[in-house]
């Protein structure tokens, strides 16, 4: 039996090969080891075993994989309900102890059919704890825990409750939804729901605790109180044996056990309570029903991600945040690490070190490090910002008391701490606080691109870092040996700049090390010199700086500067010295993305190549010259393609993971990658890829002074170089960028953060936002103009925010936080808000600052309006304050600060509430500006009782019991899991070509590397079951497709946000699995809620959303609900005529679709109308020649001529009712074309008259099937003959 594991060890290897994309081994695989890979597959196959249990039921059957841990079998038992008493036991198999921590195929003996035996094991005072925190989270006996990180409801999800909502309605309730209603914030609330049932009242430690030494001595452990549903008191002893009802009161101790009948005793305290209360089986029994009725991953703990919190939250008298009494809450912290704490405190630096040192040899491996490096890391993020939040709170005695307040440095819980200001005059030159800001922001980011390229070698100490109440606080792992006191001359710096840039040390042991990572960062080694002009030459820039520990690792700290600066920028903003402005931008920190290096250096190697293979097309001679010059040609076209397919395919994939794109992205991806081959193939050998080269030096124009005319000369170059670059971020990144989303090429983006994502993808910084604003032109991007301006207000008010709350007292801060909102949103409600300040607090803090309590709107629209033109060099519009979307703004806003609001209907204006009628009709459709319907918004609601009173109460919009609470916002440095990206991407290319077996394979390779690396709940997951969730579709397995894309929703919603543009997102996509399996009305339910989403995150009037309501009206169409999908097709007009315009294509495609409709409809005049219209817009924007036009052509002549048809038929039953005496106009006349009356006639009329009706339908469908063969391919066909330049296609969104 012996030589069974490496039967299993051997194929893992050939595993980690395939999935590191070796497509020859691959081949080998298949064709020569087929024998082996049987042997491999016989060896993961899942197996049954049988576990026998020492009570009730007795035995129990679950299936394993040899792959797995005995640890994770015994989790598995623990899970099922009959084994949930079980906490403290140990396996045996064939009489032996097996060992909890080898795998089970190395279990001798142990294969399919084998039986196990559960032997419970003694407690100890560990594993009695942790057997009473399980119990009490298992009964519901653990009350609400306050947690001091997350916030209020963090992680939670709608999607239970929007799926719902969907089994009960009908096919009018399906399609009913009103697009002029306003955004409700109530929307991204979660239903409540009855309570849990109680199973039982308390149970907590008892006040008799700890036993005394002798009792310890006689194997006692913990003492318990529990208080059952009967309302009993019984005292319990936890003893090395089990748990016994013992004879103590709150008076006496006497903890030996009761005599009979009361004398219960049981091995697991769950037995123990069924035994003491009579209740307790049957209210468990339902509390596992009620927790049944949850989506799992909606419940499940999350252990590897923050959650998200909301930043809307119910108010504190909700059910949803109801506040019990627990008196174990407070003792939890003992339960779970024992009386000295120890089992809390970690030696970060010294565990992410070794981690990094872990074997990555085979796939096995590469795993477990991956998954223990992403454990790790999610645990340091959640300690460093639980440490920083006690450090801004003034909860920690800072290292150096004596310091400026800026230059004080903590350590709490081994993460050393220090704030994101300049207190010590580092970054003087460079722009203080506002530098030293920046630098830490950039810092992480060098950081966590340094852990993605996992250098052997090199090491970097981790790097957190939290924005939390206006303060910017570092967190980072102690690196040995930092805070060592040096010999006078000696330096702790060994590689870099010491101190400023005077002294250069350049110790030879970190050059190769170094040298590894400046070629993956594009960074040119140079020459640097220090104060006495003496030169350095150094692989990083001078300001990156490596230490050796005195654990003799290699460290690389200070990451901020691994690009360039953005010269151009600085020269235009910058004025000269000693005439500092106050509007100069704030900072010289000014440096290039990596993407954008990324980018320059993809466009600077196409150029090479295509050189190269013009120069080996000169040299050949076998070819005539004609020949020649035309295969040249295509060659350069198909790399230039090549790269710009690929680059675009990409964006797509990734950014907006849309059903239809991905689809391109396949066809993109695959077809110039056969091109570039076919080109290259004949000169391959002879092109050496080594001669290419591109590097930029980041230190130049930084201070660096050459000295000799060479060094110039080279200094020169390098600035040429940079230059370059700059001119290619402003020339051709930029107005890219702009184009493509003019041209939909990219997905628009739904607010400040997807478009800050989307244009950090693209390499462009945000303070580039001016010239994106100025770029904007056309009614497409006048969308995009108003988003940037909003993200340029947003961010403006979060530095002028940040400066007056950064050093105001805790208590203070909600009364500032709601004054500036005030002063931001709420002027059209009350123009002259004053600070609500607490005098009673204030008397406490007689230091304080409240210089905001001064602020004005007036002046605080100054203060942004400054910072717009310091920070981006825009100029905001005169009346700026007026055309702000408050909502969306407000989230912007909230979500940068991280506020956690209060949900009510704000009041933004002051208008008396109107009759709810008056909003219904108008919304914005008669043309009034966004903001008057922002401000109607509002009136509709103002009618209940509760808003009726808080308006009276209210004399701001904001007060500050709203600021319900603050939440840290987190950067971390988790690098991604490179083996799960390499499986997926590895699946999506044997699916591209053709090997749908393998790529199946890699494709759940992937996700389950994915929910081992992460977790299940991590916003990475999210975005792999989104990925699948495609892929599966256009395989068409489409139920899996669907699970897949649910779990995406639910893991979104908890970990990115209920409201965040991913989620919306996603329930787009499921919308679109959903109607693909034919259920069509919860499809419809997903979509409804990703509107009301919609317009809370972006408002009315989405671009995208036009492909959205084309969809539901199709979905619609399906459901044969003829009438509520023309009204979806009308409003899908409405809004492309606002976007693009009334004389766009998509708006002649619409038109198209929209006759189609009507005609079903039975509309014939209107549809006419329409499809004019539409053939109108084709003839003059494409010409007569065109398909589409002559299709609407067709459609035209023969609406007509059915039109005509139709009038005839009336006039007919017309002249036949007026012979039989009745006198009523037909139907079709009454209503004509118009959108009015249409229902309501129909129901009201004598069923006579109906007849007529009836026999047109019936007659206008035969007419619509005796053109287009069948009612469904009318409607592909209106998908697909409408302008190819059509808003996406149906399935995009």
């Amino acid at each position: 039996m012996s030589e069974k594991p490496e039967v299993t060890a051997q194929p893992s290897d050939q595993e980690a090969e395939t999935l590191n994309g070796q497509t020859e081994n691959a081949k080998v695989d298949s064709n020569d080891q087929t024998a082996e890979e049987d042997a491999e597959e016989a060896a993961d196959a899942l197996y049954p075993l049988t576990i026998h249990l020492p009570h009730e039921p007795n035995k129990i059957h679950v299936m394993v994989s040899p792959q797995e841990q005995v640890h994770e079998l015994r989790q598995s038992i623990i899970e099922l309900p009959s084994a949930f008493q079980y906490s403290c036991f140990h396996l045996e198999h064939a009489g032996e102890r097996i060992n909890d921590f080898v795998q089970i195929s190395d279990v001798k003996g142990l294969g399919p059919e084998a039986e196990i035996r559960l032997v419970e094991d003694p407690y100890t005072e560990k594993e009695a704890r942790i057997h009473v925190i399980r119990i009490r989270d298992l009964v519901g006996a653990a009350g609400d825990r306050t947690d001091t990180l997350q916030g209020v409801l963090p992680g939670i999800s709608l999607f239970d409750s929007v799926s719902t909502s969907a089994k009960d309605a009908d096919n009018v309730q399906a399609s009913a939804y009103d697009f002029e209603a306003p955004a409700k914030p109530s929307t991204l609330i979660p239903k409540e729901e009855e309570p849990a049932p109680k199973t039982v009242k308390s149970i907590a430690l008892s006040p008799w605790n700890p036993p005394p030494y002798h009792l310890r001595q006689k194997g006692h452990l913990l003492y318990l109180l529990v208080t059952t549903n009967e309302g009993e008191q019984h005292q319990i002893t936890s003893h090395v044996g089990g748990f016994y009802v013992n004879k103590s009161s709150n008076s006496k101790f006497d903890p030996f056990p009761r005599p009979a009948p009361k004398g219960h005793s049981a091995h697991s305290l769950l037995t123990l309570l069924t035994q003491i209360s009579p209740s307790f089986s049957e209210s468990f029994e339902k509390l596992l029903q009620y927790n049944n009725r949850k989506d799992p991953l909606a419940t499940y703990q999350m252990t590897n991600a923050i959650p998200a919190a909301p930043w809307l939250v119910p108010s504190q008298s909700s059910p949803l945040c109801a506040h019990s009494a627990d008196i174990t809450r407070t003792q939890e912290g003992y339960l779970i690490s024992g009386v000295d704490n120890t089992d809390t405190l970690r030696d970060w630096n010294e565990e992410f070190q070794s981690a990094r040192e872990l074997p990555k040899e085979t796939v096995q491996d590469r795993v477990f490090r991956e998954r223990f490096i992403s454990k790790l890391f999610a645990d340091y993020s959640d300690a460093a910002a639980r440490g920083a939040i006690l450090v801004a709170r003034g909860e920690v005695t800072p290292l150096n008391p004596t310091e400026d307040r800026d230059a004080q440095i903590f350590v709490y819980n081994n993460v050393f701490f220090s704030f994101g200001a300049d207190g010590v005059g580092t970054f003087t030159s460079e722009g203080g606080d506002d530098a030293a800001r920046v630098a830490t922001g950039k810092d992480v980011n060098g950081v966590r691109i340094v852990n993605q390229l996992d250098i052997d070698g090199l090491y970097s100490p981790a790097t957190v870092v939290v924005d939390y109440l206006g303060k910017r606080i570092v967190g980072q792992t102690v690196v040995p040996g930092i805070f060592k006191q040096r010999e006078p001359g000696e330096n702790s710096i060994e590689y870099g700049a010491v101190e400023g840039k005077d002294i250069v040390a350049a110790d030879e042991r970190f050059a190769p090390t170094f040298e590894k990572l400046s070629k993956a960062l594009k960074v040119k080694k140079h020459p640097v010199w220090d104060k006495d002009g003496k030169r350095f030459d150094l692989e990083a820039s001078v300001e990156t700086k490596g230490l050796m520990g005195t654990d003799g690792r290699k460290y690389v700290l200070d990451l901020y500067r691994i690009t360039p600066l953005d010269v151009l920028w600085l020269e235009e903003n910058s004025s000269a010295e000693g005439e500092k402005t106050e509007l100069e931008y704030p900072h010289r920190m000014t440096v290039l993305r990596p993407e954008l290096v990324e980018l320059i250096r993809n466009q600077k190697w196409t150029e090479w190549v295509n050189k190269e293979l013009a120069r080996l097309k000169e040299k050949s001679q076998n070819k005539s010259k004609d020949e020649k010059s035309s295969k040249e040609e295509s060659s350069s076209t198909e790399e230039k393609t090549e790269e710009k397919a690929e680059e675009k395919a990409e964006e797509k994939a990734e950014e907006t993971e849309k059903t239809e794109e991905t689809k391109e992205k396949s066809t993109d991806e695959d077809k110039p990658k056969e091109s570039g081959d076919d080109a290259t193939t004949e000169p391959e050998d002879r092109i050496d890829a080594s001669e290419f080269y591109f590097a930029l030096n980041p230190d130049v124009y930084s201070g660096q002074v050459p000295q000799t005319d060479a060094e110039k000369e080279e200094m020169a170059a390098d600035e040429e170089d940079v230059r370059n670059a700059c001119k290619y971020l402003r020339e051709s990144a930029i107005p890219d960028f702009v184009n493509d989303i003019k041209a939909a090429d990219l997905p628009f983006p739904m607010d400040g953060l997807s478009l800050t994502k989307m244009m950090h993808k693209r390499g462009i910084n945000m303070r580039y936002l001016g010239k994106i604003v100025s770029l904007c032109e056309g009614p497409r991007l006048s969308r995009l103009r108003d988003l940037a301006s909003q993200e340029i207000i947003s961010r403006a008010f979060k530095h002028v925010a940040s400066k007056y709350i950064r050093y105001l007292p805790i208590p203070l801060t909600s009364a500032g936080i709601s004054h500036l909102l005030n002063c931001l949103l709420g002027f059209g409600f009350n123009s002259k808000p004053t600070a609500e300040i607490d005098e009673s607090l204030k008397a406490l803090y007689p230091e304080a600052d409240l210089a905001f309590a001064e602020l004005t709107p007036e002046s605080l629209r100054k203060e942004i309006e400054a910072e717009a033109i310091r920070r981006f060099k825009f100029t905001l519009d005169p009346d700026w304050y007026n055309q702000i979307k408050h909502l969306q703004l407000l989230r912007d806003v909230s979500l940068k600060l991280g506020l956690q609001l209060q949900v009510k209907d704000f009041k933004f204006t002051n208008e008396p509430s109107a009759a709810p009628t008056t909003n219904g009709v108008n919304g914005h459709a008669n043309g009034e500006t966004k903001t008057d319907s922002k401000k109607k918004k509002k009136k509709t609601r103002d009618g209940s009782p509760s808003s009726v009173a808080s308006s009276i109460s209210a004399s701001t919009t904001f007060t500050p019991d709203d600021i319900v609470n603050v939440v840290p916002i987190i950067k971390d440095s988790a690098p991604k899991s490179a083996i799960s990206e390499e499986a997926l991407e590895g699946g999506r290319h044997s699916i591209m070509q053709n090997n749908r077996k393998i790529g199946q394979e890699l494709l759940l390779e992937s996700l389950t590397l994915h929910e081992q690396i992460y977790g299940i709940l991590h916003p990475e997951v999210a975005r792999a079951y989104s990925s699948l969730a495609q892929i599966y579709y256009q395989l068409e397995e489409k139920e899996a497709a669907v699970d897949l894309a649910k779990k995406a929703v639910v893991v979104s919603e908890r970990t990115i946000g209920v409201d965040s543009a991913e989620t919306l997102l996603y329930y787009l996509n499921l919308g679109l699995y959903v109607h693909g399996c034919g259920e069509s009305k919860t499809a419809l339910a997903y979509v409804k809620h990703a509107l009301d989403l919609w317009k809370i995150i972006y408002g009315p009037d989405h671009p995208d959303s036009i492909t959205t309501l084309n969809n539901a009206a199709v979905m619609l169409q399906h459901m044969q609900a003829y009438h509520e999908s023309r009204i979806w097709f009308e409003q899908a007009l409405a809004v492309c005529e606002r976007v693009m315009g009334k004389q766009s294509l998509p708006a002649a495609s619409l038109l198209f679709q929209l006759a189609q409709a009507l005609a079903l409809d039975n509309e014939s005049k209107a549809a006419l109308g329409k499809m004019r219209d539409c053939y109108n817009i084709f003839l003059q924007q494409l010409g007569p020649e065109n398909n589409n036009t002559k299709e609407a052509e067709t459609w035209l002549e023969q609406l007509t001529q059915n039109a005509v048809a139709i009038a005839k038929r009336d006039k007919d039953a017309q002249a036949r009712r007026l012979r039989a005496g009745i006198r009523f106009p037909a139907r079709n006349v009454a209503l004509g074309g118009g959108a009015g009356a249409t229902a309501q006639p129909a129901a009201l009329n004598q069923p006579k008259s109906d007849k007529p009706d009836a026999r047109s339908i019936d007659d206008l469908i035969k007419f619509i099937e005796g053109n287009t063969a069948q009612k469904k391919s009318t409607k592909k066909r209106a998908g697909r003959s409408g302008p190819k330049t059509r808003v996406g296609a149906a399935a995009a969104s």
